[in-house]
């Protein structure tokens, strides 16, 4: 997510491929602040109206799970109050948790943010942890949601576990392995050895095409399957002495100062048009992207696209559901965001959206649509991605982790990539933009 975060990017695509069952990075619409969605039931008389934030697109109206729990519960009535964009929804929810009043009942928190709300605002939130069983969340997941003193401030949702995502036809033009299984050791390990693999690409590579998309991609794909990144687990900053940071750095310009990467910006219009022509032959792809390159190939990409494991576990992407103390309905809320992110509910979304969930019980069940299935060369799409999301290291993400990321792909990866700048003259440019964000 840049916000632009990683969820923020859904949106913009999502209508057209949640018939596919895909879920998407969540968008930018144009505007305003938020647009509700009243589930039926309203303020009806004897009922009590639960209102849900979110941002985005979550899935539980379109999965019908809004209407499954109030036949279930008679005496609930559901509202959702949707805001398009997280760079609104966000500052909009820190208002008004630190004014006391005008909350949700429940309040998602996407991952970018989870942070913040854990070192500045769990005061605001009820701790979930005590009526909940946590083991039902992968660790690392709830993790990422608890205060230092053990406080659950967050259920999580979503989880984006990583796998690449590879043109065996063209693998084929250039002579490579197309086998998933045998890619996928090939590159084991180490992205360093996926870069190798680009590099055999390019020696005999079909005519307009490139090995990747851009080096951001993999800066951010490496980045997320390492322990560090921005922040130390006690909120310090380490961005320029992470391990996670400078092995994801050397990787992406390994990247960036080869012939490997297309040079497309992720989101960016080319870069559909790049999925459409078959200009790249791989791209790091979490769970979600799938519905995304399905939808963005078309027909040339059916049949072509495979997936085959990364070279590390890796997330991006992922939310959390909340229930700010101001509200009025507390008991009620946590009862709600306890069934929505249940196992069960959860395997329900990724049927309708394939958001991965962030419940292992729920992946033994879990089924892509079989159009989908087909579209991927029949790859173990969900036993790909399961067995990722099992093993991701946490992460601790700090306050400026966001910007602290847009420095470094969108200024310093950038300047070398499209602009032919060093990798020094790269780091130099973000780190001075990173000091500035950071106010140093």
């Amino acid at each position: 997510m840049r916000t632009s975060t990683r969820r923020s990017h859904r949106v913009v695509a999502f209508a057209a491929v949640a018939a596919l069952a895909s879920g998407l990075l969540a968008g930018c619409a144009s505007d305003d602040n938020s647009s509700s969605s009243d589930n039926g039931g309203g303020n009806a008389k004897g009922k009590t109206t639960l209102t849900v934030g979110t941002f985005g697109v979550f899935g539980y109206k379109q999965a019908g799970l809004y209407d499954e729990y109030m036949k279930l519960h008679p005496d609930i009535s559901i509202k959702e109050n949707v805001t398009t964009r997280t760079d609104v929804y966000w500052p909009k929810v820190l208002t008004r948790l630190q004014a006391g009043s005008g909350t949700d009942d429940i309040q998602a928190i996407e991952v970018g943010n989870i942070t913040e709300a854990v070192q500045t605002q769990a005061a605001k939130f009820v701790d979930l942890g005590q009526s909940v069983d946590k083991s039902q969340w992968l660790d690392w997941k709830n993790a990422q949601a608890t205060t230092k003193d053990g406080k659950l401030i967050g259920l999580g949702t979503d989880v984006g576990p990583m796998a690449i995502c590879y043109r065996k036809d063209l693998f084929k033009k250039a002579g490579l392995e197309t086998d998933r299984d045998k890619l996928a050791a090939m590159w084991k390990g180490d992205w360093a050895k996926y870069v190798d693999v680009g590099k055999d690409y390019m020696k005999k590579a079909p005519k307009g095409t490139k090995f990747v998309d851009s080096a951001s991609s993999v800066y951010n794909a490496a980045l997320g399957g390492g322990s560090e990144r921005y922040y130390d687990k006690d909120g310090n900053v380490i961005w320029d002495k992470s391990q996670g940071v400078s092995k994801a750095w050397d990787v992406s310009m390994s990247v960036a100062t080869s012939n490997m990467s297309a040079k497309l910006k992720q989101f960016d219009k080319p870069w559909d048009q790049g999925f459409a022509n078959g200009t790249f032959a791989t791209v790091a792809c979490p769970a979600w992207m799938i519905g995304y390159i399905e939808q963005k190939s078309g027909d040339s990409g059916k049949g072509n696209w495979d997936v085959a494991a990364a070279p590390t576990a890796s997330n991006w992407g992922g939310s959390f559901l909340g229930v700010p103390t101001a509200s009025k309905h507390q008991k009620e809320a946590v009862a709600l965001a306890k069934w929505l992110t249940a196992p069960e509910q959860q395997a329900k979304v990724f049927a309708k959206q394939a958001s991965f969930p962030s419940t292992p019980s729920a992946y033994a069940g879990l089924k892509p649509a079989a159009d989908t299935t087909a579209y991927f060369s029949n790859a173990p799409i969900t036993q790909i991605f399961a067995d990722s999301a099992k093993t991701i290291p946490v992460q601790y993400f700090g306050i400026k982790d966001q910007p602290i990321n847009s420095a470094i792909t969108d200024v310093g990866i950038l300047q070398v990539e499209q602009k032919g700048k060093t990798p020094d003259q790269g780091w130099s440019a973000a780190s001075k933009e990173i000091k500035d964000v950071l106010g140093q």
